[in-house]
């Protein structure tokens, strides 16, 4: 089993100044404090790092600063998010010698294609790099949803290592492992619902709320793994708030200002169509990270 992928993934946030453009300080000060607080590896430009409205230009560089940051102390990982297949194999073929350890990449999101389909997409991308590549199925984003039995026969595809499940629906983890080998990595993309996905047989969890208790979800992660559980209950619960009110407002406006009010980045800068977190969500989410002892 690939050992950066268990425990706790960050889903970072992307920094932006006060104009937009991406804020290096700020990147360099988040990539540093996951170093410094156990975090496994960093996902780079998944949806809470706001792909969606980054240039093609901008991603590369978001990718290529963050290892250049990283310097080899914890591996990126980078998301690739489109809904062309042709456009996925062209960026996995970019990043195969850049240093960069792996892939999350999204179902197709819009065009919603069949079993068969996404079969073929997958492969098609994996044919093309010999990078380890995590599905991500985040069907409430995409529209998409990736079953069991097709998520079985990609696992047959040596490079396709594990999935990222944010469906939030716990019988999955026993419909996936039924179906495939126990190298397979099962990753939760749900805060809330992380550490039952763990006890079910979860390997880690790639984490929004890791953003700003980066400390926090990596211990969760590591109690799970020794059979510490109400030790980790005891923990995790004191940011079930947090896990719940980090999605408020849509992923990743409330993260952001929560990075900003802790000091982890200077402005909470977003990019139309999202716009900033409105006064009632800061309330909460305040009163959330207060009960997390995180400010």
């Amino acid at each position: 089993m690939i050992t950066y992928l268990k425990g706790s993934l960050v889903a970072l946030i992307t920094p932006m100044n006060e104009y937009g453009a991406i804020d290096q300080i700020s990147l360099n000060k988040l990539i540093n404090y996951h170093i410094e607080s156990g975090t496994t590896a960093i996902v780079i430009a998944g949806t809470t790092g706001e792909i969606s409205t980054l240039t093609h230009e901008e991603y590369y560089k978001l990718v290529t600063w963050s290892i250049e940051i990283s310097e080899g102390r914890i591996p990126i990982i980078s998301g690739i998010s489109t809904n062309s297949t042709n456009e996925a194999i062209l960026i996995a073929k970019r990043f195969n010698d850049s240093g960069v350890m792996g892939y999350l990449i999204v179902t197709p999101y819009f065009n919603c294609p069949n079993q068969k389909g996404l079969f073929y997409h997958f492969k098609a991308i994996a044919e093309n790099s010999d990078l380890p590549q995590i599905l991500y199925n985040v069907p409430i984003r995409t529209g998409c949803d990736i079953l069991p039995s097709t998520v079985a026969r990609l696992a047959n595809i040596k490079n396709i290592v594990g999935i990222k499940d944010a469906t939030g629906d716990l019988k999955r983890v026993n419909q996936i492992q039924e179906l495939v080998s126990d190298n397979f990595i099962l990753l939760s993309g749900d805060d809330e619902s992380a550490l039952d996905f763990m006890q079910l047989g979860g390997k880690g969890v790639i984490s929004v709320t890791a953003n700003v208790a980066a400390k926090e979800i990596a211990k969760i992660c590591t109690l799970v793994a020794r059979g510490s559980l109400a030790e980790a209950r005891c923990l995790n619960k004191k940011l079930i708030p947090l896990h719940r009110n980090l999605f408020y407002e849509t992923n990743p406006i409330p993260i952001k200002w929560a990075c900003k009010v802790v000091g982890l980045i200077e402005k909470d800068t977003l990019r139309l169509p999202m716009t900033s977190l409105k006064k009632s969500g800061r309330l909460i989410l305040k009163k959330a990270l207060l009960h997390a002892g995180l400010i």
